[in-house]
């Protein structure tokens, strides 16, 4: 099967809250990129109808929250794959040093960075 991923993920463990129509769920987070996330699969959740959730991710150890409007691309009954499709300025530089922290390679987080511009571009 070929490789599709366009961007690193790295592996991270953090709680996270899912909210779609009024209903929350808890979820734990298993992996990280700047273009997308996978979840552990909700106790009690269902696909909906709307495919875009909020997501809050708590960074352990820390006061800082990645908040992002995600869309659901798959799901299992282990494991929810998100694209970011929006996330504000401050959720976003705090994603960028996360990855630069675990990856430990500045060109290779500037060609990251670079292939996320020329997506929203593409768009």
């Amino acid at each position: 099967m070929k490789e599709r991923r366009h961007f690193i993920r790295i592996v991270y463990q953090a709680p996270a809250q899912l909210s779609q129509s009024g209903a929350q769920w808890s979820a734990t987070l298993k992996d990280i990129s700047l273009h997308g996330i996978l979840l552990s699969c909700p106790d009690g959740w269902q696909p909906g109808d709307d495919p875009e959730f909020q997501v809050d991710i708590v960074l352990p150890e820390t006061d800082v929250h990645l908040t992002m409007t995600a869309e659901l691309v798959a799901y299992d009954p282990q494991s929810l794959r998100m694209k970011i499709v929006n996330i504000d300025i401050d959720s976003i530089s705090h994603l960028r040093r996360l990855i630069e922290l675990n990856i430990g390679d500045d060109a290779l987080l500037h060609r990251e960075l670079e292939h996320l511009a020329d997506l929203a571009e593409d768009e």
